[in-house]
């Protein structure tokens, strides 16, 4: 069994950068240790490791996969366990964005987003279950908020999210009640780091009734929150000023 005053123990993927390192950071100062998936941002994700390890001595590992790769995921699970002892939460941030337009999407480039987006938390989900049974843990699924308001060229990747959505709320029917899965969508926190149109900017700006951006911090403050406890599972968190209105 797992000892009742160990530190708790979060797997947050997509760790290095971004959401991810926001939400790292919190889990964190928080008093959980952690291990920081990466994927192509290992010297990020070291140097994340570092800076919490600086603070709490021997508090993280970095676990390097790439999440489309199926057999690749019950290892960053096992190797979770192998080096804290437990499993406590599972964070599943890591996700592919790339413009989708209906004409010029093809079957491999769907396939590639839901790999990554609906796939990989399912099976990280499966993989940890019995670990996070034990614990009485939580997953919390990063969501969009194009998964419930897509736009026309982004009609795959709003479709994964949607996936991941409805991943939510089986899951929570599925691991209950020793287990609570719930999802954060946020709006723009954001911008995405190749650019956008400045028009695009305005219009989101625009349809925001808070007029602002959110914050990475803010993301990670409701992940803190849903991971802490209480009588919430299957519930979307809408991070988005308002826009969904």
């Amino acid at each position: 069994m797992p000892d009742p005053n160990a530190a708790p123990v979060a797997l947050v993927t997509g760790a290095a950068r971004r959401i991810g390192a926001a939400i790292a950071r919190r889990l964190h100062a928080d008093g959980y240790v952690l291990a920081l998936h990466c994927h192509r941002s290992r010297g990020e994700a070291d140097a994340l490791a570092a800076e919490l390890d600086a603070a709490r001595p021997d508090s993280t590992c970095v676990l390097q996969a790439d999440l489309a790769d199926a057999a690749a995921l019950p290892a960053l699970v096992a190797a979770t366990v192998a080096r804290f002892g437990r499993l406590d939460a599972l964070v599943n941030n890591a996700a592919a964005f790339a413009p989708t337009p209906l004409e010029t999407t093809d079957a491999a480039a769907f396939d590639a987003l839901m790999a990554t987006n609906a796939r990989a938390p399912f099976l990280l989900a499966q993989a940890a279950a019995p670990q996070l049974r034990a614990t009485h843990g939580a997953i919390v699924n990063i969501g969009d908020l194009y998964a419930e308001r897509p736009r026309a060229d982004l009609v795959a990747y709003a479709a994964s999210k949607a996936a991941l959505l409805g991943l939510t709320r089986g899951l929570a029917i599925a691991l209950a009640p020793e287990v609570r899965v719930n999802a954060v969508s946020p709006g723009a926190i954001l911008w995405p780091e190749d650019g956008a149109d400045p028009a695009v900017q305005a219009r989101i700006l625009e349809a925001t009734p808070l007029a602002r951006l959110g914050s990475a911090g803010e993301i990670a403050d409701a992940v803190a929150w849903l991971l802490r406890g209480g009588f919430t599972t299957g519930e979307v968190l809408r991070l988005d000023g308002g826009r969904s209105l």
